[in-house]
Protein backbone atom coordinates (compact mmCIF):
# COMPACT_ATOMS: atom_id res chain seq x y z
CA UNK A 1 0.00 0.00 0.00
CA UNK A 2 2.62 2.38 0.97
CA UNK A 3 4.77 1.42 -2.05
CA UNK A 4 1.34 2.29 -4.14
CA UNK A 5 0.99 5.52 -2.44
CA UNK A 6 4.71 6.82 -3.09
CA UNK A 7 4.42 5.73 -6.65
CA UNK A 8 1.22 7.73 -6.81
CA UNK A 9 3.05 10.97 -5.07
CA UNK A 10 6.15 10.69 -7.25
CA UNK A 11 4.21 10.23 -10.94
CA UNK A 12 1.61 13.49 -9.81
CA UNK A 13 5.07 15.32 -9.03
CA UNK A 14 6.45 14.26 -12.24
CA UNK A 15 3.18 15.24 -14.30
CA UNK A 16 3.32 18.59 -12.42
CA UNK A 17 6.76 19.15 -13.20
CA UNK A 18 6.24 18.25 -16.86
CA UNK A 19 3.08 20.90 -17.10
CA UNK A 20 4.88 23.65 -15.32
CA UNK A 21 8.20 22.72 -17.56
CA UNK A 22 5.74 23.20 -20.33
CA UNK A 23 3.95 26.05 -19.71
CA UNK A 24 7.25 27.77 -19.04
CA UNK A 25 8.75 26.53 -22.34
CA UNK A 26 6.09 28.03 -24.39
CA UNK A 27 6.09 31.06 -22.98
CA UNK A 28 10.01 31.21 -23.76
CA UNK A 29 8.74 30.69 -27.48
CA UNK A 30 7.09 33.39 -28.10
CA UNK A 31 9.28 36.40 -28.17
CA UNK A 32 8.04 39.95 -28.93
CA UNK A 33 10.26 42.84 -30.42
CA UNK A 34 8.85 46.16 -30.54
CA UNK A 35 10.07 48.31 -33.91
CA UNK A 36 9.88 51.82 -34.50
CA UNK A 37 8.64 53.46 -38.35
CA UNK A 38 8.22 56.68 -39.18
CA UNK A 39 4.76 57.49 -41.02
CA UNK A 40 1.50 55.37 -40.88
CA UNK A 41 2.77 52.72 -44.05
CA UNK A 42 3.50 49.47 -42.33
CA UNK A 43 2.63 47.40 -45.53
CA UNK A 44 5.87 45.79 -45.37
CA UNK A 45 6.40 45.43 -41.29
CA UNK A 46 2.65 43.62 -41.77
CA UNK A 47 3.89 41.01 -44.00
CA UNK A 48 7.28 40.59 -42.03
CA UNK A 49 5.40 40.09 -39.10
CA UNK A 50 2.97 37.14 -40.13
CA UNK A 51 6.70 35.39 -41.30
CA UNK A 52 7.95 36.04 -37.61
CA UNK A 53 5.11 34.95 -36.06
CA UNK A 54 5.30 31.25 -37.56
CA UNK A 55 8.35 31.64 -35.66
CA UNK A 56 7.66 32.50 -32.58
CA UNK A 57 8.38 36.14 -33.20
CA UNK A 58 5.93 38.88 -32.45
CA UNK A 59 6.61 42.23 -33.83
CA UNK A 60 4.96 45.17 -32.49
CA UNK A 61 4.83 48.01 -35.18
CA UNK A 62 5.14 51.41 -33.62
CA UNK A 63 4.28 54.26 -36.06
CA UNK A 64 6.19 57.86 -35.04
CA UNK A 65 5.38 61.18 -37.31
CA UNK A 66 8.79 62.31 -37.51
CA UNK A 67 12.32 61.29 -38.11
CA UNK A 68 13.52 61.65 -34.60
CA UNK A 69 11.39 60.29 -32.02
CA UNK A 70 12.51 56.42 -33.16
CA UNK A 71 15.88 56.74 -32.59
CA UNK A 72 15.30 58.61 -29.61
CA UNK A 73 13.34 56.10 -28.49
CA UNK A 74 15.44 53.11 -29.58
CA UNK A 75 18.33 54.79 -27.51
CA UNK A 76 16.21 54.98 -24.75
CA UNK A 77 15.14 51.04 -24.69
CA UNK A 78 11.48 52.03 -25.26
CA UNK A 79 11.91 50.09 -28.60
CA UNK A 80 14.02 47.24 -30.09
CA UNK A 81 14.89 48.47 -33.58
CA UNK A 82 13.52 50.52 -35.80
CA UNK A 83 13.54 51.25 -39.44
CA UNK A 84 12.86 54.31 -40.91
CA UNK A 85 15.84 55.94 -42.14
CA UNK A 86 18.88 56.08 -44.88
CA UNK A 87 22.05 55.20 -43.76
CA UNK A 88 23.50 58.61 -44.27
CA UNK A 89 21.10 60.29 -42.07
CA UNK A 90 21.54 57.46 -39.31
CA UNK A 91 25.03 57.91 -39.46
CA UNK A 92 24.93 61.92 -39.11
CA UNK A 93 22.22 61.56 -35.99
CA UNK A 94 23.96 59.64 -34.06
CA UNK A 95 27.46 61.22 -34.50
CA UNK A 96 25.44 64.23 -33.67
CA UNK A 97 23.23 62.78 -30.52
CA UNK A 98 26.11 60.54 -29.27
CA UNK A 99 23.98 57.57 -29.41
CA UNK A 100 25.31 53.86 -29.67
CA UNK A 101 23.45 52.72 -32.27
CA UNK A 102 24.30 49.65 -35.07
CA UNK A 103 22.22 48.84 -38.39
CA UNK A 104 21.67 44.87 -38.79
CA UNK A 105 20.94 45.37 -42.33
CA UNK A 106 20.03 47.00 -44.99
CA UNK A 107 16.19 47.37 -46.76
CA UNK A 108 15.30 49.19 -49.34
CA UNK A 109 16.17 52.19 -51.33
CA UNK A 110 13.02 54.53 -51.19
CA UNK A 111 13.68 57.45 -54.20
CA UNK A 112 13.70 61.14 -53.19
CA UNK A 113 11.63 63.04 -55.68
CA UNK A 114 10.88 66.35 -57.18
CA UNK A 115 7.30 67.51 -56.82
CA UNK A 116 5.18 70.38 -58.64
CA UNK A 117 1.63 72.07 -58.96
CA UNK A 118 3.27 74.31 -61.62
CA UNK A 119 5.37 72.50 -63.74
CA UNK A 120 5.82 69.05 -65.45
CA UNK A 121 9.72 68.58 -65.83
CA UNK A 122 13.10 70.11 -64.26
CA UNK A 123 13.36 72.24 -67.39
CA UNK A 124 9.75 74.43 -66.40
CA UNK A 125 11.37 75.62 -63.14
CA UNK A 126 11.42 79.88 -63.95
CA UNK A 127 13.94 81.91 -63.31
CA UNK A 128 14.00 82.69 -59.68
CA UNK A 129 11.81 79.99 -58.74
CA UNK A 130 11.64 78.71 -55.47
CA UNK A 131 12.15 75.01 -54.45
CA UNK A 132 11.45 73.59 -51.07
CA UNK A 133 14.39 71.42 -49.64
CA UNK A 134 13.95 69.71 -46.10
CA UNK A 135 16.26 71.39 -43.83
CA UNK A 136 18.68 68.59 -41.51
CA UNK A 137 22.12 67.80 -43.30
CA UNK A 138 21.09 64.73 -44.59
CA UNK A 139 18.06 65.08 -46.50
CA UNK A 140 18.90 68.22 -47.41
CA UNK A 141 22.26 67.61 -48.76
CA UNK A 142 20.61 64.32 -50.58
CA UNK A 143 18.10 67.37 -52.12
CA UNK A 144 20.78 68.76 -53.18
CA UNK A 145 22.44 66.13 -54.84
CA UNK A 146 19.13 65.57 -56.67
CA UNK A 147 18.66 69.06 -57.72
CA UNK A 148 22.43 68.40 -59.41
CA UNK A 149 21.22 65.45 -61.13
CA UNK A 150 18.72 66.85 -62.72
CA UNK A 151 20.55 69.61 -64.09
CA UNK A 152 19.51 72.47 -62.09
CA UNK A 153 22.25 73.00 -59.78
CA UNK A 154 26.52 72.11 -59.61
CA UNK A 155 28.26 71.48 -56.79
CA UNK A 156 32.14 71.82 -55.73
CA UNK A 157 33.71 68.70 -55.90
CA UNK A 158 34.50 68.88 -52.16
CA UNK A 159 30.67 68.53 -51.53
CA UNK A 160 30.59 65.81 -48.48
CA UNK A 161 27.01 65.16 -49.15
CA UNK A 162 25.35 67.06 -46.23
CA UNK A 163 23.28 70.53 -46.39
CA UNK A 164 25.48 73.16 -47.55
CA UNK A 165 24.18 76.09 -49.69
CA UNK A 166 27.80 77.33 -49.94
CA UNK A 167 28.52 74.24 -52.25
CA UNK A 168 26.57 75.46 -54.83
CA UNK A 169 29.15 76.74 -57.52
CA UNK A 170 26.61 76.97 -60.35
CA UNK A 171 22.85 78.12 -60.17
CA UNK A 172 21.91 79.11 -63.67
CA UNK A 173 18.26 79.85 -62.68
CA UNK A 174 19.13 81.75 -59.64
CA UNK A 175 16.91 79.10 -58.20
CA UNK A 176 16.03 80.30 -54.27
CA UNK A 177 16.22 77.02 -52.02
CA UNK A 178 13.92 77.42 -49.45
CA UNK A 179 14.67 75.26 -45.93
CA UNK A 180 11.95 73.30 -43.64
CA UNK A 181 11.40 70.27 -41.79
CA UNK A 182 10.17 67.44 -44.04
CA UNK A 183 7.50 66.86 -43.09
CA UNK A 184 6.24 70.82 -43.91
CA UNK A 185 7.43 70.00 -47.88
CA UNK A 186 4.26 68.52 -49.36
CA UNK A 187 2.32 71.25 -47.98
CA UNK A 188 4.73 74.19 -49.33
CA UNK A 189 3.57 73.04 -52.59
CA UNK A 190 1.21 75.70 -53.47
CA UNK A 191 3.54 78.85 -52.63
CA UNK A 192 7.16 77.30 -54.48
CA UNK A 193 7.93 76.19 -58.15
CA UNK A 194 8.52 72.75 -56.97
CA UNK A 195 9.36 71.26 -53.51
CA UNK A 196 11.55 67.91 -52.90
CA UNK A 197 9.58 65.46 -50.58
CA UNK A 198 10.97 62.23 -49.08
CA UNK A 199 9.18 58.76 -49.95
CA UNK A 200 7.58 57.30 -46.90
CA UNK A 201 6.13 61.38 -46.63
CA UNK A 202 5.16 61.52 -50.20
CA UNK A 203 2.74 58.75 -49.86
CA UNK A 204 1.18 59.82 -46.83
CA UNK A 205 0.82 63.05 -48.28
CA UNK A 206 -1.33 60.89 -51.05
CA UNK A 207 1.65 60.66 -53.83
CA UNK A 208 2.68 57.98 -55.73
CA UNK A 209 6.70 58.56 -56.12
CA UNK A 210 6.69 57.20 -59.61
CA UNK A 211 4.01 58.50 -61.02
CA UNK A 212 3.48 61.87 -59.84
CA UNK A 213 7.07 62.86 -59.02
CA UNK A 214 8.54 65.35 -61.86
CA UNK A 215 12.19 63.81 -61.28
CA UNK A 216 13.01 60.95 -59.45
CA UNK A 217 16.06 60.40 -57.32
CA UNK A 218 18.43 57.26 -59.30
CA UNK A 219 18.77 53.70 -58.08
CA UNK A 220 22.53 54.04 -57.74
CA UNK A 221 21.96 55.91 -54.26
CA UNK A 222 23.40 53.26 -52.09
CA UNK A 223 24.24 56.19 -49.80
CA UNK A 224 20.45 56.68 -49.50
CA UNK A 225 19.74 52.90 -48.45
CA UNK A 226 17.29 52.68 -45.78
CA UNK A 227 18.43 50.30 -42.82
CA UNK A 228 17.17 48.13 -39.90
CA UNK A 229 19.07 49.89 -36.62
CA UNK A 230 19.49 48.77 -33.20
CA UNK A 231 21.27 49.60 -30.13
CA UNK A 232 24.88 48.44 -30.27
CA UNK A 233 24.95 45.71 -27.77
CA UNK A 234 22.13 44.10 -28.81
CA UNK A 235 23.77 43.79 -32.62
CA UNK A 236 23.96 40.11 -32.51
CA UNK A 237 20.96 39.12 -30.70
CA UNK A 238 19.87 36.20 -32.69
CA UNK A 239 16.05 37.41 -32.75
CA UNK A 240 16.76 40.82 -34.15
CA UNK A 241 19.55 39.45 -36.74
CA UNK A 242 16.48 36.38 -37.84
CA UNK A 243 14.48 39.30 -38.01
CA UNK A 244 16.71 41.01 -40.24
CA UNK A 245 16.59 37.29 -42.30
CA UNK A 246 13.19 37.29 -42.77
CA UNK A 247 13.11 40.43 -44.42
CA UNK A 248 15.70 39.81 -46.82
CA UNK A 249 14.23 37.01 -48.28
CA UNK A 250 13.23 36.76 -51.94
CA UNK A 251 9.42 36.61 -51.03
CA UNK A 252 9.89 40.21 -48.81
CA UNK A 253 11.75 41.38 -52.35
CA UNK A 254 8.78 39.97 -55.11
CA UNK A 255 6.48 41.61 -52.31
CA UNK A 256 8.06 44.98 -52.32
CA UNK A 257 8.03 44.89 -55.68
CA UNK A 258 4.59 44.31 -56.62
CA UNK A 259 2.78 46.48 -53.86
CA UNK A 260 5.11 49.66 -54.62
CA UNK A 261 5.83 49.39 -57.76
CA UNK A 262 8.83 50.86 -58.16
CA UNK A 263 8.74 53.43 -55.37
CA UNK A 264 10.45 51.40 -53.15
CA UNK A 265 13.22 49.14 -54.21
CA UNK A 266 14.40 46.02 -52.37
CA UNK A 267 17.84 46.71 -51.79
CA UNK A 268 19.64 44.22 -49.82
CA UNK A 269 23.30 44.64 -49.79
CA UNK A 270 26.38 43.97 -47.41
CA UNK A 271 26.87 46.45 -44.67
CA UNK A 272 30.45 46.69 -45.73
CA UNK A 273 28.59 48.66 -48.95
CA UNK A 274 26.87 50.99 -46.66
CA UNK A 275 30.39 51.82 -44.35
CA UNK A 276 29.63 49.73 -42.00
Amino acid sequence: MKKLLLSLIILTLAVFTAACSSASGGEEETKKIKLGVSGSDTRIWDYIAEKAEKEGIEIEVVTFSDYVQPNVALAEGDLDANAFQTVAYFDTFIEEHNMDLSPIATTVLAPMGLYSEKVTSPDEIPEGGKIAIPNDASNGGRALLLLEEAGLIKLSEDYDGNLDLNKIIENPKNIELVEMVSAQTPRALPDVAASIINNGIAVDAGFNPTKDSIYLESETATPYVNIIAVRTEDKDNETLKRIAELYQEDDVADFINEEYKGSMIPTFIPLSDIGW
